[in-house]
């Protein structure tokens, strides 16, 4: 289990990670270009909450299938259930202690053509490299 919490401490949990952070990717749709998050892999059941899940805001759009929430009072997207998966959630890395989004590579999924809309697949590959 890896703890994890939104930015102002409200909403924080405890999450099972399928992959550990292997399962790190980002995806193209039109919110999650937005956000910019990267997310982890975990089952539908592999997170509890310890405080705050009646801080978490829903925000849903287009099919309305996946689900994807929000600390409402620092913003912070935690994680979501997924669409292409509704049996799996995706979690905000950054919201991990002790991890970062700042990973040398993360796959970019093709969001715009969702999977469950017909053929997908990867878009690309967001790299990070520090400065020395």
């Amino acid at each position: 289990m890896i703890s994890g919490r939104c930015h102002c401490g409200t909403v924080t949990f405890e999450v099972s990670l399928s992959e550990g952070i292997a399962s790190a990717r980002r995806c193209d749709c039109s919110l999650c270009a937005r956000r910019g998050a990267v997310a982890v892999s975990a089952p539908l059941d592999g997170i509890r909450y310890l405080s705050g899940q009646d801080r978490l805001t829903l925000y849903q759009f287009g099919t309305k299938t996946a689900e994807h929430y929000f600390c409402s009072i620092c913003g912070i997207y935690t994680h979501h259930r997924r669409r292409s998966n509704p049996n799996e959630i995706g979690v905000n890395l950054a919201c991990l202690d002790g991890q970062t989004p700042f990973l040398p590579e993360v796959l970019v999924h093709d969001g715009v053509h969702h999977p469950s809309d017909g053929p997908s697949g990867d878009a690309g590959i967001l790299r990070f490299e520090a400065f020395d």
